[in-house]
């Protein structure tokens, strides 16, 4: 029976000669020596798969990633660049690279990478370079994953996608630590995801939005979005907030967007719409083109605690009761240099306001300062019910507070706030857009639903 040093020693010389890749193929002479030397994985290499080759790499690289899934191993990509394209992941794919220095190049004619109903793929230390190829109709993303139970992405970088950087629908698993930039559309779409994490990645440049978990029909979804460094998103098919968030939800429920850093997004940082059950905690949004943290339409149940706005249209919105938006809390946040300038005109209430809340939320321990309308706005016309304003603070706003007194409003309480340097006013009532009060903010118990006691002027 041969030894273990005299089969490496026959499998050997057959590569240096030839044989047996004369008789199998360069790929059968890699898997061969793979499993006879227990290195864990395929080499690229060992497949006649070069970088830097003029020839398409495709066909030899869609092989050997199935010789591997077959045999339960990894593929390993040395650095340099791979010419390639439209590449089927099989079941049980763990591809990886050298992080910054093994690239995929896009041929065009279709897709990059795909994969569809299989439970596992990994991918790992790869840049993924699209160079604003065009992509076949039949996909949206680069790099496109459906029914996938696991994704993982590690330490990958992927640009100049002419769609989407990376498209994700019903598929669980994780994005991570990566960076994704220059997508004519967004960085990541996930849709009916299963309880996707997307954490630690670097976005930037991309044409109409940064993270979108969405769903087609309103449910959990339960991703987490966190710790993501986001900028520099456009609005590039216009509109009024569909496009151009740096984190946008759409009926996808119980999501936490936790700790991520947006800057520099056409309309706002975080978009929360028709998405209960979400939390929105610990986030910096910077110039925000138009409300920097949006919880609307209808939704039930959102908490907004200790995110810092610096630089927007509107601060937070918690709004939308006439669509059934309600329940929430928003409390910690600091909100400063609010302005009135937003992307298109407003029929509403319009923009300048620090934060806007209207049913079934309380505001609490908040300080808004620097706001061209209000700091704080309660309702509009009759869409106000059970709102406790308390302990925040206020100051360089035209007005402090602004309490819709329309008729048919619901119960409010406005308490314990500090107001400061409001010329108009500190707290005054409004039917819409216009003043219908006396300054409040010594105390009134004028109807049965609005009490404002204990507040002071700074």
């Amino acid at each position: 029976m041969p030894t273990r040093r005299s089969l490496l020693s026959g499998i050997s010389g057959l590569i240096a000669t030839g044989s047996l890749s004369a008789v199998y193929g360069p790929l059968a002479a890699a898997q061969s020596l793979s499993h006879v030397e227990l290195r864990g994985g395929f080499d690229a290499a060992d497949a006649g798969i070069m970088p830097g080759a003029d020839d398409d790499q495709s066909r030899k690289l869609q092989a050997l990633l199935d010789a591997a899934a077959r045999a339960g191993q990894p593929v390993f990509l040395p650095a340099g660049t791979y010419e390639v394209s439209n590449l089927d992941l099989p079941e049980g794919t763990r591809l990886s690279g050298v992080p910054g220095a093994t690239r995929l190049f896009y041929r065009g004619d279709g897709h990059l990478v795909a994969a569809r109903d299989v439970r596992h793929v990994s991918l790992s230390g790869i840049t993924f370079d699209g160079a604003n190829r065009w992509l076949a109709d039949y996909t949206e993303g680069l790099i496109a994953f459906r029914g996938v139970e696991e994704v993982l992405i590690d330490n990958c970088a992927i640009a100049g996608s002419r769609k989407y950087g990376v498209q994700l629908e019903r598929c669980g698993g994780r994005i991570a630590t990566s960076r994704i930039t220059g997508a004519a559309k967004a960085a990541i779409w996930s849709v009916e995801g299963r309880a996707m994490t997307i954490r630690d990645n670097e976005i930037s440049d991309c044409g109409n939005g940064g993270i979108l978990v969405h769903r087609w029909t309103k449910g959990a979804d339960n991703a987490i979005v966190t710790g993501n460094r986001i900028a520099r998103i456009a609005a590039t098919d216009g509109g009024t907030g569909q496009h151009g968030n740096g984190i946008n939800l759409f009926r996808a429920d119980s999501v936490v967007i936790e700790g991520n850093h947006v800057s520099d997004c056409a309309f706002s940082a975080i978009r929360a719409n028709s998405a209960s059950n979400v939390i929105i905690s610990g986030n910096q949004a910077l110039r925000s083109g138009e409300t920097a943290i949006y919880a609307e339409f209808s939704f039930e149940g959102a908490l907004v605690a200790g995110n810092l706005v610096d630089g927007a249209a509107n601060g937070i919105s918690v709004v939308n009761f006439d669509q059934g938006g309600r329940l929430a809390t928003v409390s910690g946040n600091i909100v400063r240099n609010v302005t009135a300038e937003g992307p298109y005109v407003h029929d509403g209430a319009g923009f300048g306001y620090g934060i806007a809340v209207e049913a079934e939320t309380t505001v609490t321990g908040n300080v808004v300062e620097t706001a061209a309308k209000a700091g704080l706005m309660l309702g509009w016309g009759p869409y106000l019910r059970n709102v406790i304003v308390s302990d925040n603070i206020i100051r360089k706003a035209p007005v402090g507070i602004m309490i819709s007194v329309v008729e048919g409003t619901g119960s409010v309480v406005v308490s314990h706030n500090l107001v400061a340097e409001t010329p108009t006013g500190a707290i005054l009532g409004y039917r819409w857009a216009d003043k219908a009060t006396q300054e409040l903010v010594e105390g009134s118990q004028a109807s049965d639903t609005l009490v404002v006691e204990g507040n002071r002027r700074g």
